[in-house]
């Protein structure tokens, strides 16, 4: 019923809608009848008849009779007077605050960055375009549909909660909105309506009886009239539902489509009406065809005809409520209040609380009126909102389990509605405090996962349902929503409400805590990876919610120590595993560790701790404010248990090293996987960051030497600090060496990490600013690149923006790329090495980048950590562990073996972290004693450094093994680290000797400054003498090279000499060959004075066996991978109707609109065509002998992937060589002057008539009317055309030949969608056609790029267009030459009229560089002889190449002439040159020749400005051809980019003069009839007298359409489209042609069209028609560009839509506001418009070309679109 539900209650009283009668409207209105008796009646009688035929209801005429017989006199008795005239005065009274508009899915929102209180915060269109947000940061997002506009909500904003549309609503009224008030009488109606309305809907919806009625609905006999009604699933498919149905009910293809199209959009439908028994049976035949194609059956009732009515009426009835609810406040508080009330002493739920329960078993169409009521009602009514949350937290449980169980998607579940009220900080409050909702999230979230719980109350995921989970997430999703607002003020309750909440929670931790242990493989590799993602995405999920409840918990003193308490509890119950063991004694440095013993390479370990991180950060929190101090009052020091706490954090960081050290590679990815995200940004701030921080805790709290021996122990290293035992197993040393590696890390971490909040004196901003600075110090990048390494905060923010500018400076993007920051030099101090957020791949490049830097700088390489900020009290004994017995023992140890060159027992980057650890030591020390006095400061790391040890390992101390360190060799690029280390020590010594704190202080830094600058300067002393050093080492070198190369050429002069007389020679020899000595060498391509031609040796490599052959004409044919394809790039007429079927289509003669040419284009890559076929044949037979993977090339269509740059081809163009063509100055002069133009069309005229009679051979020819005369003539006259010289035809190898057929079989083929015919007569046109159609394409793309025709193509564009030209010349020796001159004589009927056969198109119908390159490429078919293959010799052909060019010149300035006769310009000034005159007088002859329809008054200048303006095109596209047909060098000018003499150049090059015109005074008496001829075409005269349309000239150079400057336009462009077939108002997925500018419904069935009777989408078979098949298409929601090729492929390309950062937005998925164009779009429109032609190979080397990136190789790009 959308057509009913988009109409008013009100709408069209007096428009059609019939009042009911009057005896029906006073019974109504009688106080003394009951109100809900009477309506039913009412009901009972009417609507069985309204809703009576289901199966193809007339939707208008049933809204009729509702309106008429029900609703109209319903309103008249609730209103007391005509309802269009109250509900006018109603609407007009004002208008709400709250917008409340229910977004659409695909609908675009917007978020406030800085004044949302939360991301869920959005704004509709409208209300942002007028809010003062729309001046802020602010994301877009596309809704999923359900939501909710904020506007108008004062909770929702820190500012600007209003739009100016709304503040008209708060501003008139100091109530919540200015609306009018109903009188008592309305509304004691409305109390007496609406209880019933609302209770017949409710009883309807939930009515599960299928044949009967309630009896009050009930007052006609029943019956036997059912329906068959089919209920929308998740489950099944389109497809599956149509077969389901189509053999079922043996219903047509098109009548199935369209029930399921109705079941997906409304939920529900009837197939079938009948008896009981026929629809029942319909019934399981439905259900048993669908388990067929799926594990379960379709939902299929059989409902009794009213029952279906009703049910239709009730949700009729909503959409009318709805649309009421929206006038009045009054209404809405009224229907409130009565959806609300309970049944006094009935436990049954209220009206409301009934709907939402049953919710899940309502149909998608009723879901979506009830949310829509809920929408407009309760949520416009803050009071109300309130009471309607209580009643859904009260049902929470129950509504969860049923979503979870059900199928569809959330959006249509009532559980969606909770973002709705978890959010607003007041209700939020009110619900935690009186009806406990975090314990009822929690607990629900516990009882909808029973099975994943194992024996030991631990989730163990393993074969969960992803579907469920997702699920799942919705619950975990309200838990955020409703703590993303942290209280300022606690009550107690507050506060005991949240503490059993935060209790709740920790159970769930506590199942989580140590979930899917794992154990170390030994022997043999795993067999199946087990399920690890479920684990790790439940800890995405909570991630946020695990910091919320800590930022609560230190929001309230009191509270954080009694979470910390519950918390600390939690953690002990579940750390009693391993307790049953006895404990061990480890002795180290005559320390003792007492332990139970574990090892993590042998026992169980798990990587999810999740209670153990949350009491580290609750413990940091305590540190923060201060309220540690009163821990003991909660936890006693004896029920802590710092090692008990440490220990699952410990093994975890253990688990991480040895996976690093490859001792767990037999577990399988599934590990690896674990350990990354364990790491990566999304995971780390709640499991590694927590880990650290709790041994960061241990440290404080346990004594250093302890600590330490515990990690020895855990990382399974006692041994290798006790005795070094000799070992040859190198995958054992392999191990020690890496796991102390990481144990040293770790070390380093908890010592030198202290930039968080709570353990150091530091801020949120300080932690972010520290992560971008090591982030920069990688390299420059992006802003998104910086985002997506930051972790995010419950608002989805990362807290960039507020810092960025304090660290870093941003440059700009360039012509290409995006902007990025850079960091600024200031910065680069706080560069620590072992940032505990590198990944290793960071670390090396991080640390490469600074030393590179620093050698630049011409400073020393070392890279000491930055001086760490103090820890905080709490944490203040961390520092210990540096100068404990234990951390002496393993410094001195590892240093000792490296002194020693014990080469198997340690690393470099061993002792790189041994250097760092000193140095955190020494940076530690000097600090406190600068700040305090030396009596004061106990951390004595100097005095254990230099102090000696009685064993005899201790023999040596630290200080003394590091200075032995500078002879290590293999240490030199420790040596700068080394020397910065004794300075140190030096520095901290001198300040142990001063007395006084001050002069210590001012002492040290003299000293250091000195001891730097001297160390600094001996060091560039250095560098500057060994680089002056190796100057003149290498310019010694070059003399000694330069006198050894000048003393061998003297020694072998003759050999040079020799060799340069040979070279000579045969340059002497080629010249001689390729040309006569007298002729002249400038560079004109046609005509006696030809230049030479440059035939150039080609040795080509065949990229398939690298084998290089030259190509010859006898050799084996070689190659080029190409592809060809349909294109309309240049078409200015899309709407044309394209001609698919090429059975009947005559391709000789090109439209001058070019509206569908075939382009051949190529990536330039040759092969052996031997190998060609090799390599195809392999490919074929490798994709049949996969059948089940999905081809994304069709194989039987020849495609293919080229086998060196994966481009798309479809075929191969053969290389065939360029034949130099001499020719004698002397002959050529002798043939000047007898052949003349006309003496030359005399000789043409003769052969072609002889021919045709010839041909004829008796048979009925359709002869031109020209060969009719002279065939008299003797045989001479016949073979005249051959006295001007003849050669033999070229022979080419039958491997050329077979491939000359192959390509052109496949231009026929693709040009003209038919099947291959090797016979067919326009294999040849097609040949021509595309040689034609691609010069076009490249002149039009290098003119629109402003590059010089020749010298500026790419050498795969070169390779390819001299392959293809040079094809299309062969092409001719492999077809009948009778053919051939068939369509010679064709062409020249365009030109000749007196040659014009019954088919032959208009002079203005034809392009004409078409018929040029038909013409010449068919014209040797004329010397066919039948004794011998003839073809012109090199004079011959000049003349013949001159006047078939002139001809086509002539015919071309004739067609721009006539088709600018009545064009106006104002492009020059009038001038009176000899070009105008010229122009002038040949408009006079024009003129008489169209008997005064040209006007002679049309000025000449204006007329030759036509012509040269719109000549270019053609003489710069016959410039490419006749130089790749010739080979003739062209001139200096048209390789450079400069307008001004290229007009010249191109006549000097294709021997025209400069005046166009002179061409028909000098050939006038030859001219003069065909001019008349043309002149006196009926086309020509139909134009000039404005009947008709001709093309002008120069055509219209394509691009893609402009776009709007600000994104945020086409998004409001879009927000307006509605599908033009659709005609419900659910938002599309709308996309814009960047072709024509069309708006499309994509993704959806309803614009399917039928085309050569397949079924397209509608950007598919738009494509068809205006960019034959290739299209591209904007999706204007999700930011992309899309290119598609047919039906099965495309790719995306990124918008030319940047952000303030320039970068683009695929997807919006940064949402930062992408508003303007790129300042390259404009490049990217045009050059993008014009390259589409060269289709989806081409097009990208186009767009690599701007934009640096390679979009369409098929094999990394192809997206499959359903469209």
């Amino acid at each position: 019923m959308a057509d009913g539900a988009d109409r008013g209650p009100g709408a069209g009283a007096t428009g059609g809608r019939a009042p009911a009668q009057a005896p029906e409207r006073a019974m109504w209105c009688d106080e003394r009848f009951d109100f809900q008796g009477t309506f039913l009646q009412c009901l009972a009688k009417h609507v069985p008849n309204i809703y009576s035929a289901e199966m193809d209801p007339l939707l208008e005429k049933q809204e009729e009779m509702v309106q008429a017989a029900i609703l109209y006199p319903l309103e008249c008795y609730l209103f007391g007077e005509d309802p269009d005239i109250f509900l006018e005065k109603l609407q007009q009274s004002g208008t709400s605050q709250l917008c409340g508009k229910v977004f659409k899915g695909g609908e675009t929102t917007y978020s406030c960055r800085d004044c949302a209180v939360d991301p869920t915060c959005v704004l509709c269109i409208d209300c942002f375009q007028n809010s003062i947000h729309k001046n802020h940061r602010y994301k877009m997002h596309s809704s999923t549909g359900g939501g909710f506009c904020d506007c108008g909500d004062t909770e929702a904003w820190k500012a600007g909660p209003l739009c100016t549309k709304h503040e008209l609503g708060s501003s008139s009224s100091p109530k919540e909105n200015s609306e009018c008030q109903l009188n008592e009488e309305i509304m004691e109606h409305s109390r007496r309506v609406f209880p019933s309305v609302i209770k017949y809907i409710v009883d309807m919806l939930i009515w599960e009886e299928e044949k009967e009625l309630p009896p009050e609905l009930t007052v006609r006999e029943k019956v036997d009239s059912y329906y068959c009604v089919l209920f929308n699933d998740e489950h099944h498919s389109y497809d599956h539902v149509i077969y389901s149905l189509q053999r079922a009910l043996g219903c047509e293809l098109g009548e199935a489509q369209l029930h399921t199209t109705a079941i997906d959009k409304e939920g529900r439908r009837a197939v079938k009406a009948g008896h009981y028994a026929s629809c029942q049976e319909a019934k399981e035949e439905i259900k048993r065809h669908s388990e067929n194609v799926s594990q379960r059956p379709l939902h299929v009732e059989v409902l009794h005809a009213d029952v279906m009515a009703h049910q239709k009426f009730a949700l009729r009835l909503g959409s009318w409520l709805n649309k009421l609810m929206s006038y009045s406040s009054d209404f809405r508080q009224i229907f409130c209040q009565i959806c609300l009330k309970e049944e006094a002493g009935s436990e049954k739920p209220c009206f409301i609380s009934k709907l939402m329960l049953w919710d899940a078993k309502l149909h998608k169409g009723a879901r979506k009126v009830l949310h829509e009521l809920i929408f407009s009602s309760f949520f416009m009514e803050m009071e109300y909102k309130k009471l309607f949350a209580v009643e859904f937290v009260k049902y929470y449980k129950a509504l969860q389990k049923e979503y979870i169980s059900d199928d569809h998607d959330r959006v249509l579940s009532v559980t969606a509605l909770s973002v709705q009220m978890f959010t607003v900080p007041t209700l939020a409050r009110h619900l935690i405090e009186e009806q406990n909702v975090i314990s009822t999230i929690t607990e629900t979230l516990l009882e909808v996962l029973p099975e994943y719980l194992d024996k030991n109350d631990k989730f163990n995921f393993q074969g969960y349902s992803q579907d469920k989970l997702n699920r799942v997430y919705a619950v975990i999703y309200d838990l955020r929503y409703v703590l993303v607002s942290k209280p300022t003020l606690w009550t107690d309750r507050l506060r005991e409400r949240f503490l059993e909440g935060f209790v709740s929670f920790l159970r769930i931790l506590a199942c989580m805590q140590g979930m899917e242990e794992i154990k170390r493989q030994i022997g043999q590799h795993i067999e199946v990876d087990h399920d690890w993602e479920a684990a790790i995405a439940i800890q995405m999920q909570l991630k946020n919610i695990l910091l919320m409840f800590q930022e609560w918990c230190a929001s309230d003193e009191e509270l954080l120590l009694r979470a910390y308490r519950e918390c600390h509890k939690a953690v002990m119950r579940c750390s009693t595993n391993g307790r049953s063991r006895e404990k061990t004694m480890f002795h180290l440095c005559g320390h003792t560790l007492e332990s139970r013993p574990y090892r993590v390479s042998a026992d169980p370990v798990s990587i999810h701790l999740p209670l153990s991180r949350t009491l580290a950060g609750l413990h940091v929190r305590l540190s923060k404010t201060g309220a540690i101090s009163r821990l003991h009052e909660f936890v006693s020091p004896e029920e802590f248990q710092v090692e008990l706490l440490v220990e699952y954090p410990l093994r975890c960081l253990v688990l991480v090293a040895q996976v690093a050290a490859e001792m767990w590679r037999r577990n399988g990815l599934s590990l690896i996987s674990q350990v990354f995200y364990y790491q990566d940004v999304k995971c780390r701030e709640e499991m590694y960051d927590k880990d650290i921080i709790m041994l960061q805790i241990g440290a404080s709290l346990m004594d250093p030497n302890q600590f330490l021996l515990l990690m020895l122990q855990r990382y399974e290293l006692a041994d290798a600090f006790k005795k070094i035992k000799p070992t040859k197993d190198q995958d054992l040393i392999k191990q020690y060496n890496i796991l102390i590696e990481e144990m040293l890390q770790i070390l380093i971490y908890v010592v030198g990490e202290r930039y968080v909040p709570g353990i150091s004196n530091v801020t949120k901003e300080d932690v972010i600013m520290r992560e971008i600075i090591h982030l920069l110090c990688i390299e420059p990048m992006a802003h998104s690149a910086i985002t997506k390494s930051l972790p995010e905060n419950e608002n989805n923010e990362t807290g960039l923006e507020n810092v960025i500018d304090k660290v870093a400076t941003f440059k700009k993007p360039g012509v290409s790329g995006h902007g990025v920051y850079e960091l600024k030099d200031e910065c680069l101090k706080e560069f620590n090495m072992f940032f505990y957020h590198y990944t290793k791949t960071q670390h090396s490049k991080a640390e490469h980048t600074q030393k590179k830097r620093r050698k630049q700088e011409n400073r020393d390489e070392a890279l000491p950590p930055p001086p760490p900020p103090d820890f905080s009290p709490a944490f203040s004994n961390v520092v210990r562990i540096l100068n404990c017995d234990v951390m002496m023992h393993i410094l001195r140890t590892l240093l000792q073996r490296a002194v020693e060159l014990e080469t198997h027992l340690w690393t470099e980057a061993m002792i790189q972290m041994v250097l760092h650890l000193l140095s955190l030591g020494l940076l530690e020390e000097k600090q406190q004693l600068q700040k305090s006095p030396e009596e004061e400061v106990s951390f004595d790391f100097y005095h254990k450094a230099t102090r000696m040890g009685s064993s005899a390992l201790n023999a040596v101390n630290v200080l003394m093994l590091v200075e032995k360190l500078k002879r290590v060799p293999q240490l030199e690029a420790q040596k700068d680290t080394v020397n910065w280390i004794l300075q140190m020590f030096d520095m901290v010594k001198r300040l142990r000797e001063k007395s006084s704190l001050t002069t210590v202080a001012a002492a040290s830094a003299s000293e250091a400054a000195k001891g730097d600058e001297s160390t600094q300067d001996k060091e560039k002393a250095e560098r500057k003498r060994k680089a002056e050093a190796a100057r003149l080492h290498r310019q010694k070198i070059m003399a000694q090279m330069s006198a050894l190369q000048r003393n061998f050429i003297e020694t072998h002069k003759l050999l040079y000499e020799n060799t340069l007389e040979a070279q000579g020679k045969e340059d002497a020899i080629m010249e001689e060959e390729s040309v006569s000595s007298a002729v002249d060498y400038s560079k004109i391509a046609l005509g006696p004075k030809r230049g030479p031609s440059v035939a150039e040796k080609e040795v080509l490599t065949c990229i398939l066996c690298q084998e290089e052959q030259e190509v010859k004409l006898e050799s084996a044919a070689m190659v080029l991978s190409a592809c060809v394809q349909k294109s309309t790039a240049l078409t200015q007429n899309r709407s044309r109707i394209l001609e698919l079927s090429g059975d009947t289509l005559d391709p000789l003669f090109m439209h001058p609109d070019l509206p569908c040419g075939t382009h051949t284009g190529s990536c330039g890559h040759v092969m052996h065509a031997a190998c060609w076929q090799k390599y195809f044949e392999a490919m074929q037979l490798n994709f049949r002998q996969r059948l089940h993977v999905e081809q994304i090339f069709d194989l039987e269509n020849g495609e293919y992937l080229c086998p060196l740059c994966k481009s798309l081809c479809n075929t191969v163009i053969p290389i065939v060589p360029l034949q130099a063509q001499k020719i004698n100055s002397e002959d050529a002069e002798a043939v000047a002057q007898i052949l003349s133009l006309a003496r030359w069309l005399e000789i043409v005229t003769v052969r072609i008539s002889c021919y045709s009679v010839k041909n004829a051979k008796g048979e009925k020819q359709n002869l031109p009317a020209f060969a009719n005369r002279g065939m008299g003539n003797s045989a001479l006259e016949f073979h005249s055309i051959l006295s001007f010289g003849v050669q033999s035809s070229a022979k080419y190898s039958s491997s050329i030949k077979e491939m000359l057929i192959l390509f052109a079989t496949t231009i026929y083929r693709v040009g003209l969608k038919v099947a291959p015919n090797e016979a067919d007569s326009r294999i040849p046109m097609m040949t021509w056609s595309t040689c034609a159609f691609t010069i076009q394409c490249i002149e039009n793309l290098l003119e629109t790029e402003g590059k010089p025709l020749f010298g500026s193509l790419q050498n795969r564009q070169h390779s390819g267009l001299k392959a293809l030209v040079q094809f299309a010349a062969a092409q001719r020796t492999t077809s009948p030459q009778v053919l051939i001159q068939k369509h010679l004589i064709r062409l020249l009927g365009v030109l000749l009229p007196n040659f014009k056969v019954e088919d032959t198109p208009s002079l203005l119908e034809v392009d004409m560089f078409h018929i040029l390159v038909g013409a010449v490429l068919s014209f040797p078919s004329l010397y066919w002889e039948d004794a011998v293959d003839l073809q012109p010799s090199s004079v011959s052909s000049a003349y013949n190449h001159l006047y078939l060019f002139h001809l086509a010149t002539l015919a071309h300035i004739m067609q721009i002439v006539i088709s600018s006769a009545t064009e106006s310009s104002t492009a020059c000034s009038p001038d009176n040159s000899e070009e105008a005159q010229s122009a002038q007088s040949f408009c006079r002859e024009v003129c008489q020749y169209t008997s005064g329809c040209f006007s002679q008054d049309i000025p000449g200048w204006l007329v030759w400005d036509c012509v040269k303006k719109g000549i270019m095109p053609y003489l710069r596209c016959a410039a490419l051809f006749f130089h790749y047909l010739l080979g003739v060098s062209p001139p200096e000018e048209l390789l450079q980019d400069s307008e001004e003499g290229q007009f010249k150049a191109l006549c000097s090059y294709l021997s025209l003069p400069t005046n166009l015109f002179l061409l028909f005074h000098e050939y006038w008496d030859t001219v003069n009839p065909l001019l008349q001829r043309w002149c006196a075409d009926p086309m020509v005269l139909s134009c000039l007298k404005g009947k008709s349309i001709a093309i002008r000239y120069p055509r219209k150079r394509n691009h893609l359409i402009e776009l709007p400057e600000d994104y945020s336009c086409l998004l409001n462009q879009a927000s307006q489209f509605r599908c033009p077939r659709s005609s419900d108002d659910e938002q599309k997925h709308p996309v814009l042609c960047l072709f024509c500018g069309a708006m499309l419904c994509s993704q959806n069935t309803c614009c399917q069209e039928l085309v050569n009777g397949e079924e397209l989408g509608a950007c598919t078979s738009h494509a068809l028609q205006c960019g034959a098949g290739v299209c591209m298409f904007l999706k204007i929601r999700e930011c992309k560009v899309v290119l598609i090729e047919g039906k099965t492929r495309g790719c995306l390309y990124p918008a030319p839509y940047l952000d303030e950062y320039g970068e683009t937005d695929p997807g919006l998925k940064h949402a930062e506001k992408p508003g303007h164009q790129d300042h390259r779009v404009v490049e990217f429109r045009n050059s993008a418009g014009v390259a589409v032609h060269v289709g989806l190979t081409s097009i990208t080397e186009r767009y690599r070309k701007k934009s640096h990136a390679f979009l369409l190789t098929v094999e990394t790009a192809v997206l499959w679109l359903w469209i």
